[in-house]
Formats: C-alpha cells, structure tokens, sequence
C-alpha cells in the first residue's frame, strides 16, 4: 500500500522539494499552498493531490481537514512546512498584527491540522491486515528554525511563533504516542534566495562553524530518517551548521 504523506507550503524551496522526493519515491503527496506557483503545475503532473489554503484562516484549515478526511482514506505523515518569516517592523502591519500573523501561521495552524488528523494519522498506524497498532507507525514533523533557542532582535514575533510550535512537538508527542511519533526540525541556513548578494551570503555563512549552503538534501534525509524511524519521539534536529560554536 502507498504511503500517503501532506506536506504544507509546497510551492517552493523545502516543501517543493520534498514533495518532489517523496513522489519520486512512490509515495501519494497531500500539498498545500497559499499563492500559485509554475512548480505545483509541475507537481501535479506528478501525481501530488493539491489543496488551496490561507493557514491564517482557521475556517479555510477547518475546510482543508474535511477534504483530506474525505478523498484520503489513509494519512501516513504529516509535515508542516509552510512558514512566513515577517520582520517586526513589517510595513502596513502593527506589531500586534505581525504577533498575531507570525502564531496563526506557525502554532495555530499546525494545532488545528494536527487535531482534526490525528484520527487518520492513528488509523494509518494499523496495517490492512493487522488490528493492532503499530509502535510509531505514524509521523508529525514540525519545521521550525534555529531561531527558536537563540531569539532573534529583528524577527521577534516570528522567533516567538516557532519557539511555541517546538513546544507543541513535546506535547503532541506525549498526546498521540504510542502510534504517532511527532519530531521538530530546527534549520538555519538551507537555501539562499534570489537575489541574496554575495555581501549577504558572505555574512550569513560567517555565522556557522560549516560555512555552506546546506541544500534540501539535508533536509530531505532528516526527514526520511523521521519518518522511517520507530523510536525516536518528541525530538527536536538542528540542522544548523554548528552555529552555536560561533
């Protein structure tokens, strides 16, 4: 039987590049999105089943969990990607507005997705021919960032709303064990973006004992590891190039 992973914020970067990985693997890929991107035209040739969804409206979540429960009858992982990275001093945004931008789309989010999946996710973890439950047969995997430890001076709110989804791993975990396993990873520097100067990049890399852009690769066999493991639980990864030696 095809594992049936969802993935949020497919679009670009990480998730996209998951998405791509697990496809290729054989998996059925659940992704989200916000805004149209050309990959996911590309994704869904793939094969990927795509959903539509704003993550700051918690009717629009409430939407997307009836769909999934609806046209998927088996759900094996569940990997929160989808991120907004909003400094302190957004324009057009109080700060109130940033806080509570930065919470919806990092904590509530995934607290509302992983409560209204967890039946599905339980139910995975019993294979077709086997009523009893397997041990950490299912997976929750919260990205969250480096910044969660260390605190940020410029991205405050986005700092604090990841802290807090670290948290709810410790929670969950206790929550949904035996049969869901549920694990944090915490990047730094993955991938730069567009138009990133040399200026910056230099900078950036500076910050890290492994002065490199890590790659998605790293990401993807961290990830792979969780899912395939069977005891590890309420764990947070860094995958930070030893910034905190520096």
């Amino acid at each position: 039987m095809k594992k049936t992973v969802l993935i949020t914020g497919v679009g670009k970067r990480i998730g996209l590049a998951l998405a791509r990985y697990y496809l290729a693997q054989g998996a059925q890929v659940i992704g989200t999105y916000r805004s149209h991107y050309s990959s996911l035209d590309e994704l869904a040739q793939l094969g990927a089943h795509l959903y539509q969804c704003d993550l700051t409206d918690s009717q629009a979540i409430d939407a997307l969990i009836a769909q999934v429960v609806q046209h998927h009858p088996s759900l094996n992982s569940l990997i929160h990607n989808a991120s907004d990275w909003l400094p302190d001093n957004k324009a057009g945004l109080s700060p109130g507005e940033v806080m509570q931008r930065m919470m919806q789309i990092h904590v509530s989010a995934p607290y509302q997705l992983n409560l209204g999946l967890a039946p599905l996710l339980a139910s995975a973890a019993k294979s077709h021919n086997d009523a009893v439950a397997q041990i950490g047969a299912s997976n929750i995997v919260h990205i969250t960032d480096y910044v969660a430890e260390k605190g940020s001076k410029k991205h405050i709110a986005y700092a604090a709303s990841k802290a807090a989804l670290h948290n709810m791993t410790l929670s969950f975990a206790a929550k949904l064990a035996p049969e869901i396993k549920v694990n944090s990873i915490a990047p730094a520097m993955i991938l730069f973006n567009e138009g990133d100067d040399a200026a910056y990049q230099a900078k950036t890399l500076a910050k890290a004992a492994l002065p490199k852009e890590a790659g998605t690769e790293e990401m993807i066999a961290l990830v792979d590891y969780l899912l395939g493991s069977h005891y590890v639980t309420g764990r947070s990864f860094a995958v930070d190039g030893g910034r905190h030696l520096v």
